[in-house]
C-alpha cells in the first residue's frame, strides 16, 4: 500500500506545486490523476520516488517512509517502484532486450551492469515480459527503430523487470494516437490486475481515465478537489477540477477527437 500524508512541494522560486496532499492507494488499485497543466500531477508522482524532493510530508510504501531515506537507502527502495515515462526514457542505441534488462540494474553488481552480464533467470524473465507486451519478435531490434506504441510497451516491460510493488505512470499516452492509447491503457490495466499491482497514473485524457481507471483523483493548484470512482466524475466535478472555461474547451476538443476517431475507424473498415 502507498500512503501519502501532508505532502507539500515548494520550489526555490517560491512556487508551491503541492499543498498538503494526502491519499492512500491500496494493493491492486489503479488510481488516475487528472487536472489542468500545473496542477501538480507530475510533481506528485515524482515526489513518490523522489525524482523531485518533497518539502514536507510522509510517503509510506508499506512500512518505509520514502521521504526520510538517505541516498543509499533510497536506491534500494527505488527497486520496489516501477516508473513508466511519457517520453519512454529508453536507450535508443540498445536493443529491446537490453532496455528491458536495465530494469534489473538495481539488483546486480557494478561490474555485471557495466558489462551487461545478467543472470540467466533475469534474461529468461525479460523474454517472458517482452512476450507479455507483444514484442517477442523484436527482441534484437534497436529502440530507435520502434514506433511510439512499441516504445511504451518496452517501457512497461522494463518497469515490470524490477518486480515492483508499485507502478508510477507519467502520461503514458500523451504522444500516442487514440487507438494505440487505448491499447496501452488496456495493457497496463490487465498487467496490474494479473499482478495485483497498485498504480498511480498521471493522465491528461479524461475519457481514457474514465474508461480505464478504478479511482480518479482530481488536482487543482496543488490540492485534491475530487477523489472518487469514474462514475462520480460529473460535469460539475470536472468543472471544479478544470474550471468552467477550460473544461468546456476540453469537452469540445474531446468530442471533435471522438468524431475524427469514428471516421478513421469507418474508413479502415471500408478498406479492410
Amino acid at each position: 500500500m502507498l500512503r501519502i500524508e501532508g505532502l507539500t512541494k515548494t520550489y526555490k522560486t517560491g512556487d508551491t506545486a503541492l499543498r498538503g496532499v494526502s491519499l492512500e492507494v491500496p494493493t491492486g488499485q489503479i488510481l488516475g490523476l487528472i487536472g489542468p497543466s500545473g496542477a501538480g500531477k507530475s510533481t506528485l508522482i515524482r515526489c513518490v520516488n523522489r525524482l523531485v524532493e518533497p518539502s514536507s510530508g510522509s510517503i509510506m510504501l508499506g512500512d518505509i517512509d520514502l521521504a526520510g531515506l538517505n541516498r543509499a537507502e533510497l536506491r534500494r527502495q527505488r527497486r520496489r517502484i516501477g516508473m513508466i515515462f511519457q517520453e519512454y526514457a529508453l536507450v535508443e542505441r540498445l536493443t529491446l532486450m537490453e532496455n528491458v534488462l536495465s530494469g534489473r540494474l538495481g539488483y546486480v553488481s557494478f561490474w555485471r551492469s557495466l558489462l551487461r552480464r545478467f543472470p540467466g533467470k533475469d534474461i529468461q524473465r525479460a523474454y517472458q515480459l517482452l512476450d507479455r507486451v507483444g514484442l517477442i519478435d523484436h527482441v534484437d531490434k534497436r529502440a530507435d527503430a520502434l514506433s511510439g506504441g512499441q516504445r511504451q510497451r518496452v517501457g512497461i516491460a522494463r518497469a515490470l523487470a524490477q518486480e515492483p510493488e508499485l507502478l508510477l505512470v507519467d502520461e503514458p499516452t500523451a504522444s500516442l494516437d487514440p487507438k494505440t492509447s487505448r491499447q496501452i491503457m488496456r495493457l497496463l490495466t490487465e498487467i496490474c490486475a494479473e499482478r495485483d499491482l497498485p498504480a498511480v497514473v498521471n493522465i491528461h485524457d479524461v475519457p481514457l481515465a474514465k474508461q480505464f481507471m478504478q479511482r480518479i483523483v482530481g488536482l487543482r493548484a496543488g490540492e485534491i478537489v475530487f477523489d472518487g470512482p469514474p462514475s462520480d466524475l460529473t460535469e460539475s466535478a470536472l468543472t471544479t477540477i478544470y474550471g468552467a472555461v477550460d473544461w468546456n474547451t476540453m469537452r469540445k476538443e474531446d468530442e471533435e477527437k471522438q468524431e475524427a476517431d469514428a471516421e478513421t475507424d469507418r474508413q479502415l473498415a471500408e478498406i479492410a
